[in-house]
């Protein structure tokens, strides 16, 4: 979709991807970095995201469903190893097998479909054990373990499959020093003890997310797994900011302001009226609403403080977004999110006009840390994580690239 077609724009700076992962493989010390681009990267683009990652650094990239493996391999060829973990019966494990993408085995039931996807490809299958240490989510449990290994071995046996990899998740690696950490790290080990006691000698063992690349180094293994983190938003907002593990994040919001309107006191703003203004004043209509992914817990007034957003800036310099024109502010959303629009309460002295821009979140530590709201300053407002504030942004929402990482090379 043309940026000049709609009112609003993600701008994805794709050398900050590629710089939060070498900050990451510095963390990651002697570990491999597989960049998880699962959910289009995060909402910022699969393709460009993943040739930005492979730019800083990246060995590996990691999907959670096959067509998102098969769109990786597509667009970032042969070399790198993608690994994809979520699947149901019935998933194209002979296409998989076939574009040499790495399959996680998470249940028994998996082994002899991923098995019979190889042969039909005419090539062993590269496997990677994933065992339920104490998430509660998907994995093989413990109790299963042992059967899953017999099968698995003799599957080896027969040139259908090589394990090559286990792997596992943790449920609080965001609180690195809760006994849940130490006590999924022991089972992890475990595991590892039992499939090499197995006769399966493992290429790569990982546990680490986001969370635990930056504060757990214990957890590193061969191989981590960061995926918030790759986007510059920090997975441990209440021990640190982005800059303080080297990241900076790489998608601004930003939209032209559609409406700018004088409104006298008493004035109810949106459905419901949970805001109504307390003065004459400015409303100004941002074209933004849940429709592009704008959560609606982030409504404001009665409902809550708002989503945050820096009025003052220009959209037109791509290098710069959020730069420009007139002197930034931070308001809050007033009143309830639409489908297609939030409003401002631009005050009585407002200078802004009808096209002007406005920046819901961009590249910054954030409030607290004096600086432009970002998005875990909209995860605080709705209630929820950066993650999801990114993520859900909808494709309507055009994304522009700057940058050189990641870009195709002719």
């Amino acid at each position: 979709m043309s940026t000049t077609a709609y009112p609003a724009r993600a701008v994805v700076d794709l050398d900050a991807i590629r710089d939060n992962v070498r900050a990451l493989r510095a963390t990651a010390a002697n570990a491999q970095v597989m960049a998880v681009v699962k959910a289009d990267a995060y909402g910022h683009g699969l393709a460009p995201a993943a040739r930005a990652a492979l730019a800083g650094g990246a060995t590996w990239l990691g999907t959670a469903h096959g067509t998102e493996a098969l769109a990786v391999r597509a667009a970032v060829g042969p070399e790198p190893r993608v690994l994809t973990w979520l699947y149901a019966p019935g998933a194209p494990f002979a296409e998989l097998v076939r574009e040499d993408v790495d399959i996680a085995v998470a249940a028994p039931w998996a082994l002899d479909e991923v098995a019979d996807g190889a042969r039909a490809a005419g090539r062993a299958a590269r496997v990677h054990l994933k065992v339920d240490t104490g998430l509660g989510r998907n994995g093989i449990t413990p109790e299963d373990l042992p059967a899953v290994l017999d099968r698995a071995a003799a599957l080896q046996s027969d040139g259908a499959l090589a394990v090559v990899g286990l792997m596992s998740h943790f449920a609080l690696a965001d609180e690195p020093d809760d006994p849940s950490v130490k006590m999924q790290t022991h089972a992890f080990e475990e595991a590892i003890r039992t499939v090499e006691a197995a006769g399966l000698p493992l290429e790569v063992r990982h546990i680490a997310n986001s969370a635990a690349t930056l504060t757990n180094p214990a957890a590193h293994y061969d191989l981590v797994r960061p995926g918030i983190a790759v986007y510059g938003l920090s997975p441990v907002p209440h021990l640190g900011a982005p800059g303080d593990y080297g990241l900076r994040p790489a998608m601004t919001l930003e939209a032209r302001l559609a409406t700018v309107k004088r409104v006298p006191a008493g004035r109810g703003v949106s459905y419901g009226h949970f805001y109504t203004t307390t003065q004459d004043t400015v409303l100004g209509v941002i074209p933004l609403g849940y429709g592009d992914g704008i959560p609606r817990h982030a409504s404001g007034g009665s409902l809550g403080p708002g989503g945050p957003v820096l009025v003052g800036g220009g959209i037109d310099d791509v290098a710069a977004p959020g730069a420009g024109l007139g002197a930034a502010r931070v308001l809050r959303i007033a009143g309830r999110v639409c489908m297609d629009q939030v409003m401002l309460d631009l005050g009585p002295y407002a200078p802004e006009q009808a096209g002007d821009v406005v920046t819901l979140f961009g590249a910054s530590d954030g409030l607290a840390h004096a600086g432009a709201p970002n998005a875990e300053d909209w995860a605080q407002a709705a209630g929820t994580i950066s993650y999801e504030i990114v993520t859900r942004l909808a494709a309507r929402v055009p994304r522009v690239y700057v940058g050189t990482a990641g870009r195709e090379t002719a």
